[in-house]
Order: structure tokens, then C-alpha cells, then sequence
């Protein structure tokens, strides 16, 4: 299930949608706050890791959110626009906590709007010079999405020069025990993702509010 809501800049789905299916469903000019990349978990375990790519706080992108907790409750967190939060903020805590405070089944998030945008690739590694919405390394390749004002892309374009454009990507394959952080080749500016169903370790406060839930 996918809605999208092309007025109000938003889209939800359950969270079990592949992510390039989203893509697929968005009308042109506007942009999901993740690159046109398939990864492990569809909607919801990009949320569980907190995003793959981004140069900007991941977090704030996801509206609300229905999961189930730890002890099987179903919690409805946020809704479907900017100030919709009464009481405790789970959201925020939820996106990155690795499943800690339980399993998304839906989700809603901002779309951004841009007339241009360009996917490159080329040999080297990360660059914290460039400034491009998303950014990661796999082996040896180094790979850039943005969009925005048609001169903004333009320069980034320049900037990054490369190999040309890239379609979409699937890492699906390099992951069949989980996506989790540790020592692999796929690299993006918070962590390095390896072949792994092992989570970071909780910090206390996400296991008290778990906890609680």
C-alpha cells in the first residue's frame, strides 16, 4: 500500500514496500528522502537503521509512524503532517533504533520537491567536500544522488564529474543475513553496513523506553 499526497509533499506506506517501488509510484518532481536504491527490509528497515545515504538528519523526514512494540502493542506515533506531535515524540527514537523499540508496519515522510536531479558514479572514495543530498561508497565506486534548482544540479555535476549516470541499484544481494554496522563494502557517511543480523548495542535510555512500551 502506498499513498501519496502530492499537495501536502508526503507519502505513506506500509513498511514492508521495497523502496524502489515508492520511487515508482512518486510523480515527477518530487523526492522520497532516500536514493533510488533497493536495500534489506524495504520501508521499514530503512527506517530501522535511520536511513542509507543522506547528508542531512534523517529523523525529522519521517512524519509518523505505526509500529509494533517489544511486547506486541501497536503504538501510532505522529501522523501525516509537520506539527502533529502531542506528548512524547516516539518517531525520533524509533528511526535508528534497529528494531530496539519494535517493528514499523507503516510509515509517513516528507517529500521534497526539485526540477532536476542527477545519479553519478565514479572511482574514489567519500568526500566530505561535496555537498550532494546522498552520498556512499561500495568498494571501490563512489556514488552521488541529488536533485534541486536545474543550476544547483548542474554544478554538483561538474563538481563530482564521473562516469555519467547511474539507473537504480539493488544490495539486496550483499546482504542475505541482515544489513547491520560493521567491517563491508558498503560504506555511507555514518557507518560501514556489513553482512550481519547484529544490532549496535542498546544505549539505556532506548531500553528503558522499550522497556516501557
Amino acid at each position: 500500500m502506498i499513498e501519496v499526497s502530492a499537495k501536502d509533499q508526503y507519502f505513506s506506506a506500509t513498511g514492508e514496500t521495497p523502496l524502489l517501488e515508492i520511487w515508482e509510484a512518486l510523480p515527477k518532481g518530487l523526492f522520497p528522502p532516500f536514493p533510488p536504491v533497493e536495500l534489506p527490509g524495504g520501508l521499514g528497515g530503512l527506517l530501522q537503521r535511520g536511513g542509507f545515504g543522506q547528508a542531512f538528519f534523517f529523523a525529522p523526514e519521517v512524519l509518523g509512524a505505526k509500529f509494533r512494540s517489544p511486547k506486541g502493542r501497536l503504538v501510532n506515533a505522529g501522523g501525516k503532517v509537520v506539527k502533529n506531535v502531542q506528548g512524547y515524540d516516539l518517531v525520533r527514537p524509533l528511526v535508528g533504533s534497529f528494531g530496539a523499540l519494535g517493528e514499523v508496519l507503516e510509515a509517513t515522510l516528507r517529500l521534497r520537491p526539485g526540477r532536476d536531479r542527477c545519479f553519478l558514479s565514479r572511482e574514489g572514495a567519500l568526500e566530505v567536500s561535496l555537498k550532494p543530498r546522498f552520498m556512499w561508497q561500495h568498494q571501490n565506486t563512489l556514488y552521488a544522488f541529488t536533485f534541486g534548482h536545474p543550476k544547483e544540479v548542474a554544478r554538483f555535476r561538474e563538481a563530482f564529474g564521473g562516469q555519467g549516470t547511474v539507473g537504480t541499484l539493488d544490495y539486496r544481494p550483499l546482504f542475505p543475513k541482515g544489513m547491520g554496522v560493521g567491517e563491508g563494502g558498503l560504506r555511507d557517511l555514518r557507518f560501514s553496513w556489513a553482512n550481519t543480523a547484529e544490532k549496535p548495542e542498546m544505549p539505556e535510555v532506548f531500553r528503558r523506553v522499550a522497556e516501557a512500551l
